[in-house]
């Protein structure tokens, strides 16, 4: 049920049961850290592989020490300059931290959310919450709280009305290999962002098996109808003329009698405004009985690179 109440959305908390909240990157599943019950019916209901960890979303940075140890000094950095905000960090599990949340590992991937009902909720409760995205595992991730309904309809007694996800896609995730900072998934805060504050970083966003962090399958946040990427748009539809078509590019206006439906992500070309409107575009999409989707590859400076 979609609602505005947040005493409600505690009183769920509080029982171990799991409740669909709003944050300013995508809506999450929340439970309970502290909560077996409440951590495995995240991953029962999002059909989630026990392999691919979660986040726990905390109220404040100093919330951080409660949950990891050994903080290298550059994520006490980005966590002073980035949080709240899409920024999730990597960092050595304090002993108490649930091996169900950390997929076994020995590290927990923790942030704050930037998001007034979040952070309201948050301060409200005696624990931190694991929040994956709201949604079944690998499908497109929530912006609205409609699509969450429609994920999940009755099986969540609490869905957080929060409005439209202002960033759009998912946090970036940052880790430590010994000092040197990795970043296991392109996300809402920009390489650049973060090299302009502690200098190079690596990039590995990608591991099937064994990922370090969320987000790191290669199939994941995906459509059900067909998608390809494209450099050239009308060369590529017409390869697929036959097929009922649907579109999404930046800004670019395209006229094609077998494009059904188009989606253009800014009419400005801004890259922060493409990434807030990506996966509502992918929904309206995917309901539309298309053969395949079409999707302009966006410039991959900045958010290019997360998009």
């Amino acid at each position: 049920m979609i609602t505005n109440d947040i005493l409600k959305a505690k009183e769920h908390l509080d029982k171990e049961d799991i409740i669909a909240i709003p944050t300013e990157t995508v809506y999450g599943l929340a439970g309970n850290i502290f909560s077996d019950k409440a951590l495995e019916k995240i991953f029962t209901l999002k059909r989630r592989p026990s392999y691919n960890p979660l986040i726990v979303h905390i109220k404040n940075t100093s919330e951080i020490f409660k949950i990891a140890e050994e903080i290298p000094v550059n994520a006490i950095v980005l966590a002073s300059i980035f949080w709240p905000g899409p920024l999730t960090l990597i960092l050595k599990k304090q002993p108490h931290i649930s091996s169900i949340i950390t997929a076994n590992k020995p590290t927990v991937a923790v942030r704050v959310p930037n998001h007034p009902i979040a952070l309201e909720l948050l301060n409200m409760l005696d624990y931190p919450i694991a929040a994956p995205s709201a949604n079944p595992f690998g499908s497109i991730s929530p912006t609205q709280s409609q699509h969450v309904q429609d994920y999940f309809g009755d099986s969540l007694s609490v869905i957080l009305e929060g409005g439209n996800c202002a960033r759009g896609i998912e946090s970036t995730i940052v880790g430590f290999e010994g000092n040197i900072p990795i970043i296991y998934r392109l996300g809402a805060i920009t390489i650049e962002e973060i090299e302009h504050i502690i200098g190079p970083v690596t990039i590995k966003n990608h591991s099937e098996n064994s990922p370090e962090a969320p987000g790191m399958i290669t199939q994941h946040y995906s459509p059900k109808t067909p998608l390809i990427l494209s450099n050239d748009m009308q060369a590529t539809i017409q390869q697929h003329r036959e097929k009922r078509i649907g579109v999404i590019t930046l800004f670019q206006e395209l006229s094609d009698t077998s494009i059904l439906s188009k989606e253009i992500l800014s009419i400005r070309g801004d890259l922060t405004e493409a990434a807030a409107n990506l996966y509502s575009a992918l929904h309206r999409l995917d309901k539309m009985q298309l053969d395949i989707i079409i999707a302009e590859i966006v410039p991959s400076n900045r958010l290019g690179k997360a998009i």
